[in-house]
């Protein structure tokens, strides 16, 4: 990423280390630029079916520069967005009927679990997707399950989503999973359901976890526990962002969730000696700097 660790001159007394996977992911990246380059290259309104990624100051700055948001495809007047986080599968032939050009910024690793659980749905699998249930993602993909399938958004609903598979008869089980989930909750209950299958089913796990969610879970959590304070900066809707946040407060004392440096009180990041900065996917490098800045303002005042 563009930050790596600050340098610090001995005579300093805070130490401020930033992941070195903070920041847009390749999909968020992909998303946003290629939403600037629509607005850009078109003079008539180009709108988004719901927000791009889940920051507010992304999504402000696109607003600004004429990109329209809208929650309905009906509402649409011209060539749409399709947001980063994908969309149900009846809103591409909703557009097609309404003769309403779509370019799909879905993240491709979400287009993949798309296919992934068409294909499998097609071949009589029934579907357990671990997600959130709420999550624009889960509500996408979820679509593309079919009948036979279930969310499950933790492991007290294991159970359940075994009832519902030996109701259905089938004999196969897909188990997939949100791109942002938590790495270690899958984990428990993939072994969960493992444990209460029936032996006569045939299992295909395909943990479709992105690989850029894993790397930044696994380094908050080694970096949160390096340090007095740790700063988790997104947005509060960004489901990988809101992980970063658990994991970091199950193993440091002091975290602060901050969408930019107004979130963060001056008095609350005063006295630490070591302090750790994470991002999620979807938060801008500005957001980043300006906590870095603040914390520098910090710095130098505890020098005087």
């Amino acid at each position: 990423m563009f930050i790596r660790q600050i340098e610090l001159r001995k005579e300093n007394i805070m130490e401020i280390k930033i992941g070195k996977t903070s920041g847009f992911c390749y999909g968020v990246k992909n998303a946003v630029e290629k939403a600037e380059t629509e607005i850009s290259q078109n003079s008539e309104t180009i709108y988004c079916l719901g927000e791009l990624v889940h920051n507010k100051n992304v999504t402000g700055r696109l607003k600004e520069k004429g990109l329209r948001f809208i929650e309905d495809i009906n509402e649409s007047n011209g060539k749409t967005i399709i947001r980063a986080h994908g969309v149900k599968k009846e809103i591409y032939e909703q557009a097609k009927k309404k003769n309403i050009e779509l370019v799909d910024l879905t993240c491709p690793n979400v287009l993949k679990i798309h296919k992934l659980a068409q294909k499998y749905a097609s071949e009589d699998y029934y579907i357990f997707f671990i997600g959130e249930k709420n999550h624009p993602e889960v509500i996408g993909t979820y679509s593309f399950c079919g009948l036979n399938s279930i969310i499950i958004s933790n492991i007290e609903e294991v159970e359940k989503a075994i009832d519902e598979l030996n109701k259905s008869n089938l004999k196969k089980l897909l188990i997939i999973s949100q791109t942002t989930y938590n790495l270690k909750k899958y984990e428990e209950i993939v072994r969960n359901i493992k444990e209460q299958i029936n032996e006569n089913i045939k299992i295909e796990e395909r943990c479709t976890i992105c690989n850029a969610t894993e790397l930044r879970q696994k380094e908050t959590e080694e970096l949160s526990k390096e340090v007095d304070l740790m700063i988790i900066v997104g947005g509060k809707k960004s489901s990988n962002t809101n992980k970063l946040y658990d994991i970091s407060c199950k193993n440091c004392n002091n975290v602060i969730f901050a969408e930019n440096e107004k979130d963060i009180e001056k008095e609350k990041i005063s006295g630490f000696e070591k302090i750790g900065i994470m991002a999620g996917a979807s938060t801008p490098k500005e957001s980043i700097e300006e906590i870095v800045r603040l914390l520098n303002n910090e710095k130098d005042l505890q020098k005087v």
